[in-house]
């Protein structure tokens, strides 16, 4: 029995780091740090790091800025297009982190996964902020931005707190996910075929001017 705990607390953790890496990398760094240095979680070695206040710190202002960034239409969009190259690669290197001394194995299966599981998440929260963001008030981009934060924060938590009612609930995130995700890529087409038409009716009266 406490094999098997020992196997779902590091399971927890493994995938719950990618899963909040994917939506929110620097509120995920911190919090990790923040549950260290104050006594509830034992950071395996290889990610003891970022329990040092200067990492922490620097997470600390990069989620300000994220945190004003994020609620902007148009420039989240922007800012997860460039988080592409930062969340994913950085959810491997936790998961891979998280798993402690193993065999180099064990530590690559979770980095693959972790990577792979980093990817979905930042796929389905910039897919739907791309779709989000044809509303044209700001109010449903604060409230999605507002509520992947409060998320993040309590799945890292619970992640190490209640590691077997989180790994239900990411069971069911990730169904959902693989549900959603096709669904998101035909509405981010159809918003690209819009904005296609619209450039083309605003060259088309230019083209007839010039023909004349």
């Amino acid at each position: 029995m406490e094999a098997l705990d020992q196997i779902s607390t590091t399971l927890a953790l493994t995938m719950g780091l990618a899963w909040a890496s994917g939506i929110n990398l620097y509120a995920t760094l911190f919090m990790l740090g923040y549950l260290a240095n104050t006594g509830n979680l034992n950071l395996p070695p290889d990610l003891q790091v970022v329990a040092n206040p200067m990492v922490m710190g620097a997470a600390g202002v990069m989620y300000c800025i994220e945190f004003f960034a994020d609620k902007i239409p148009g420039v989240d969009t922007g800012w997860d297009t460039l988080h592409t190259f930062i969340r994913i690669p950085a959810g491997a290197m936790l998961a891979a982190g998280a798993v402690g001394d193993m065999n180099p194995a064990v530590e690559l299966a979770a980095a693959i996964l972790g990577g792979g599981l980093a990817a979905g998440t930042h796929a389905t929260k910039a897919g739907t902020r791309v779709l989000i963001n044809t509303s044209p008030e700001p109010f449903s981009n604060w409230f999605a931005s507002v509520g992947e934060d409060i998320a993040v924060i309590g799945g890292v938590w619970a992640s190490v707190n209640h590691p077997g009612l989180f790994l239900i609930a990411l069971v069911l995130f990730v169904l959902l996910m693989i549900w959603l995700l096709p669904r998101i890529w035909m509405g981010i087409k159809k918003v690209f075929r819009f904005i296609i038409k619209l450039f083309r009716k605003e060259e088309s009266p230019l083209n007839a001017n010039s023909s004349e």
